[in-house]
């Protein structure tokens, strides 16, 4: 038997496994049973169309199908979108010019379901009456000058045809898109239980094909690429110590599944108001966190416990909580240092380990010298960085061929965008951070859902601002952080209307949660 459909077989046990608890939790409160269901059974058929169509443009075409046949039964499409998103490996392939350009555009299974289910959203919710119009609001303008400055850098740099594909069609695909449709469809809180259920099992299901893919040293969608025809980038076997695998599932690399796995770790804690059983919760939470594990990359490490600290001190009783946190310390210190687990657990730790720790001092040393060549252009930054007398120490692989692994989201857009781009970029984070923090402020009672729901987007939105410190904007990395800047709108949208539930919705957003001087321009 081929190795990927050995690999399917794996993949749908474990997937069935996980749908089987996941689903009287999950249609407790949050998912109705006709939509998990629904949603599941497309899961299944998508991952078998990518395993047994043998050949890439069978697939594409045959998940397309898939999709829009289901659309129109989904209601919240944003949550069939997060349901639906790690499925399959984002393999891409680009689609011929015939003749007339080298190609019109390449498409992955992350393009194809934005074009099929976000695309559709979008064209729905902005005919709305009550939709805010894009560009009202500050974070619009950040966003919206971001890529204006992209296209204008790439213009300069590039040809007219690429700087149309990757500056306005990808960036409107594959960012835009999920930005809009999660900042103006969400106006409920049942709608985030929907939303952050539907992400949380799709990454539960990862989680499990994680630890399994870490245990049996084998990534189970490793040869799918080459049963469809393609040679695929990404999803090459890494390891920690020669001997430890690190999990990547279906998102194409260690790092991508940790981050994945971190930000499902954050989202988990509004949903212990979901889930009515608390020993259920517990064994969710410490199978997302199994996973998180098994991925073996720091960086989402320090971020999901980054985010689990910002969650606990924003509480309604922050003292407590980090006494508890201090306590399970205390207890869990003793274990680590006496068992070989532990240890090598702590060795692989940043800062305070002794695993691989020339990555750190690459990291240093790639922050020193790409600071210095933004300087060198500090304004608009410069596309052929990479061509720099200082950029080649950094080439790995010896030679002029060798790759330079930035490895650092804010590194990346100030040595092409200048720090005009990396402030339009941070911008937008940093305008929704402040408006859910004075937000959740407003708010009586710290014990609320609606409360709580404003400590898990904050919480997650600085743990991935910290994580992209440490990994590049690929994969589905920039998909999740523009979605979760987009939930945070849509948060202050919702207490805006709570506090003026008599006024328009964009007069209740000048007022409540949507701050002039940190949310709105004037």
């Amino acid at each position: 038997m081929p190795n990927h459909l050995k690999a399917l077989i794996v993949i749908l046990v474990l997937a069935t496994v996980v749908f089987a608890f996941a689903r009287a939790p999950s249609c407790a409160v949050a998912i109705t049973a006709g939509d998990f269901k629904r949603r599941r059974n497309l899961w299944f058929a998508v991952t078998l169309a990518a395993f047994l169509a043998h050949n890439f443009w069978v697939y594409i075409i045959v998940t397309a199908a898939l999709l829009l046949f289901a659309l129109p039964r989904e209601q919240n499409k944003l949550a069939m979108y997060f349901f639906l998103l790690f499925a399959v490996p984002p393999i891409q392939a680009e689609i011929t010019g015939l003749g007339i350009i080298k190609h019109f555009f390449a498409i992955d299974y992350f393009r194809l379901l934005s074009l099929a289910v976000l695309l559709p959203a979008y064209l729905l919710v902005r005919k709305q009456p009550e939709v805010i119009r894009f560009g009202r609001l500050l974070p619009d303008k950040f966003i919206l000058g971001y890529f204006i400055l992209n296209f204008v850098l790439m213009l300069a740099a590039s040809t007219f045809t690429n700087t149309l594909r990757q500056a306005v069609f990808y960036n409107f695909i594959d960012y835009f898109l999920p930005y809009y449709v999660a900042s103006r469809s969400m106006k409920s809180l049942q709608d985030f239980r929907d939303v952050l259920m539907s992400f949380v099992v799709a990454v539960l299901v990862m989680s499990a094909i994680g630890a399994f893919e870490t245990v049996t040293h084998w990534l189970l969608y490793a040869a799918v690429g080459n049963a469809l025809g393609i040679q695929w980038e990404w999803g090459t076997y890494l390891e920690r110590t020669n001997t430890a695998l690190r999990a990547q599932a279906s998102t194409g690399h260690a790092i991508a599944l940790g981050y994945v796995m971190a930000v499902a770790f954050g989202f988990f804690f509004y949903l212990k108001k979901s889930v009515s059983n608390a020993t259920v919760w517990n064994w969710g939470l410490a199978a997302l966190v199994v996973g998180l594990i098994s991925t073996l990359s720091r960086g989402p490490w320090v971020g999901a416990a980054a985010m689990l600290l910002i969650f606990v001190a924003t509480g309604p009783a922050p003292l407590r909580g980090i006494v508890k946190m201090g306590v399970f310390g205390v207890f869990a210190l003793p274990f680590l240092l006496a068992t070989p687990l532990g240890e090598k657990f702590i060795a692989l730790l940043p800062f305070v380990g002794s695993i691989e720790q020339g990555t750190l001092t690459y990291r240093q040393r790639l922050f020193e010298i790409g600071v210095s060549v933004i300087m060198q252009n500090p304004f608009f930054g410069a596309y052929t960085f990479f061509l720099s007398e200082e950029a080649q120490e950094l080439r790995q692989g010896g030679g002029a061929n060798g790759l330079i692994d930035l490895g650092n989201t804010y590194l990346a857009i100030g040595l092409g965008n200048g720090l005009v781009g990396l402030s339009l970029f941070t911008g937008v984070f940093v305008t929704v951070g402040v408006g859910i923090f004075n937000g959740m402020r407003k708010l009586a009672d710290r014990n609320s859902e609606l409360y709580l729901l404003g400590q898990v987007l904050l919480s997650v939105l600085i743990g991935i601002l910290l994580m992209i410190f440490t990994v590049s904007s690929s994969l589905v990395i920039p998909m999740i952080y523009w979605s979760v800047a987009g939930l945070g709108i849509a948060y202050l949208r919702i207490l805006a209307l709570a506090k003026a539930p008599s006024n328009a919705p964009e007069a209740a957003l000048g007022r409540a949660g949507f701050q002039p001087m940190a949310i709105r321009s004037r």
